[in-house]
């Protein structure tokens, strides 16, 4: 890439084990998901991630690269690895190898103006000094889950509970899901960790989920929902928040993205849409393209 992406994500490229591919894993991580998202939605992407040899010579890191985006693999690194088991409470996730940090010293100089970043850990990979490296002006959207879990090798992962860090609160636009905290918490206990004039982005699986954005002392001055919607067939769940939170952001970076959705809320229902048809395809492959998103967008109907 010469020139400078328009947004940057960061984070790492995991690896899922899973019984149904040959390799007997396939690649994820939020950094993953958000970038082809961000790039087959039209966007100019940049991302830097941690990956381990098998991750980073993965046919689905070729695939984020065809898409368009720049991929800046830190050298020496490796990712996470995860076994996700998913049960009618929840999924429960245990972890081979836990992940390195990403670097920020690995960042390519001209990436450092972007305008948008998304800072999206899957395993405390994004430490707390990225917080710094955004431009000030910059829009920085941040996958809260990934700050909230503890990874000991071989062993399961142990959630932390919501804090109000330095990443927290430089994110402008920040998801997390209903199963991410401990069910006594509310999204209002959550809103008053943010910065003034930010949007929190609460998810609650096939319920939708709520927009709230947060005023001075933690006050909420609006609260939208959005509903979610309905999938033609069930494949996989991984990805769907981190792609979820990358639709609401492009539309927020391009409004141009949702200009044919004239029935309010824009960005959550392009969120809405890309969180519907990821789950229609296993991991990466369910990524949709920008025609895709506006056609479920519209309830499955090409738009006029």
């Amino acid at each position: 890439m010469d020139r400078t992406p328009e947004v940057v994500v960061v984070g790492s490229a995991c690896r899922d084990l899973v019984e149904d591919d040959a390799r007997g894993w396939r690649l994820g991580g939020g950094a993953s998901y958000s970038a082809l998202t961000l790039a087959r939605l039209g966007l100019r992407v940049g991302a830097i991630v941690v990956a381990d040899e098998l991750a980073a010579s993965s046919t689905e890191l070729d695939m984020v690269r065809d898409a368009g985006v720049d991929v800046v693999v830190v050298p020496g690194s490796r990712g996470p690895v995860f076994i996700n088991i998913e049960t009618p409470t929840g999924r429960i996730q245990k972890t081979p190898q836990i992940s390195d940090p990403v670097d920020p010293r690995a960042l390519p100089e001209a990436w450092r103006t972007a305008p948008a970043w998304m800072l999206v850990p899957v395993a405390a990979e994004v430490t707390e000094e990225w917080a710094d490296v955004p431009p000030p002006d910059a829009a920085v959207a941040v996958g809260w889950q990934g700050l909230l879990r503890v990874l000991t090798a071989g062993a399961e992962v142990q959630h932390l509970p919501p804090t109000s860090t330095r990443v927290v609160r430089r994110a402008t636009l920040l998801g997390v899901g209903r199963d991410d905290i401990d069910p006594s918490l509310s999204a209002t206990d959550l809103v008053d960790l943010l910065r003034p004039g930010a949007t929190m982005l609460f998810t609650d699986g096939i319920h939708g989920g709520d927009s709230y954005d947060v005023g001075d002392g933690g006050t909420v001055t609006a609260i939208r929902h959005w509903h979610s919607i309905p999938i033609q067939r069930y494949v996989d769940p991984v990805g769907a928040g981190d792609t979820f939170l990358a639709g609401v952001f492009a539309a927020r970076v391009h409004p141009s993205l949702t200009t044919s959705w004239v029935d309010g809320n824009p960005d959550l229902r392009m969120g809405a849409a890309v969180g519907s048809l990821i789950l229609e395809g296993p991991g990466l492959y369910g990524v949709p393209d920008h025609a895709s998103v506006v056609q479920r967008m519209h309830g499955g109907e090409n738009p006029d």
